[in-house]
């Protein structure tokens, strides 16, 4: 029954997290908000959500503050990490579409290898060497639509979703000590707040003319959605990993680039080609293998 509650759980939130993404491509362009204006509430409203959450769960949200090295690790993480994540995906769907955006994301285990292999000066072993040329193939078809001369998305487009990748494997590595200490929720809701608040000082939001823009009932629902939808998400997401184990978690998060692709199709219109869609579907699987064989492989070396 636990499982079953997991799967539920990680599916629900990767389709919710996948709903954000042609949200936000749709308020960016309908509305004309710049990113640094979106993440600011975006992200400043979902820390005091989660902590606000976390409060009514008796959670003590101020020990992390006691010691310098978690405060300098949550800094570190807030604004490298979670905003840094966060901005480029923004900016990724900005500058291209929530399809793209989001399948950009799923080069992070390619860039952790590349990380790792590099830190121990040695090439990566054959299962990583055959899921990273498949990810990266499948990413070949996807921007280039079979055709080398030329790119499917602009350059812009493409560097932001190269950074979109690196960030999201920032983000998934460093942190670990982290949240081990502190719990998973905990630090992402100060990170959310931190990050939100260093984005909204470095583009002071207050004495922004975007405001106006969003003075509308349906502007300011949208904002609503982007917000309780994606916080909602993560609450799913990360919850579920009490559950179901972490390869699970990563196989059923294909759901995420799905549901952005289907919503896609029916609110804007906007299709893949037929050899993009392969191309996306090479990466999801390859990406799934990365998960499968390096499960099986940790299982064989603790046999």
């Amino acid at each position: 029954m636990n499982r079953l509650k997991g799967i539920a759980m990680v599916i629900g939130g990767a389709m919710l997290w996948g709903a954000t993404g042609p949200l936000i491509e749709w308020t960016l362009a309908f509305y004309k908000l710049s990113v640094p204006f979106l993440l600011t509430i975006r992200m400043s409203t979902a820390g005091i959500l989660l902590l606000v959450f976390l409060k009514i769960k008796k959670v003590h949200l101020t020990g992390i503050f006691r010691d310098r090295i978690w405060v300098r690790q949550l800094v570190i993480f807030s604004i490298l990490g979670m905003l840094g994540c966060q901005y480029a995906f923004v900016t990724a769907i900005h500058v291209s579409n929530a399809v793209v955006a989001t399948l950009l994301q799923f080069l992070a285990p390619v860039y952790i290898i590349l990380f790792v292999s590099l830190g121990r000066r040695k090439w990566p072993p054959s299962y990583q060497l055959v899921g990273v040329i498949g990810t990266l193939a499948g990413l070949f078809l996807l921007l280039t639509n079979g055709q080398p001369d030329k790119l499917a998305i602009s350059g812009i487009a493409l560097v932001w979703g190269l950074l979109l990748g690196a960030a999201f494997a920032f983000y998934t590595i460093y942190p670990a000590r982290l949240m081990q200490e502190w719990g998973v929720l905990l630090v992402v809701a100060w990170s959310m707040l931190i990050g939100g608040v260093f984005v909204g000082l470095a583009n002071p939001i207050f004495l922004s003319a975007e405001w106006p823009k969003i003075m509308s009932f349906h502007a300011i629902l949208s904002i609503v959605g982007i917000v309780v939808i994606g916080t909602l998400a993560f609450v799913l997401f990360l919850s579920s990993m009490r559950f179901i184990a972490a390869v699970e978690t990563s196989i059923l998060s294909a759901f995420e680039p799905l549901t952005a692709m289907i919503l896609s199709v029916f609110w804007f219109g906007e299709f893949l080609a037929p050899v993009q869609l392969f191309g996306a579907f090479a990466m999801l699987v390859f990406v799934t293998w990365l998960s499968l064989a390096g499960k099986e492989k940790l299982e064989e070396e603790k046999a």
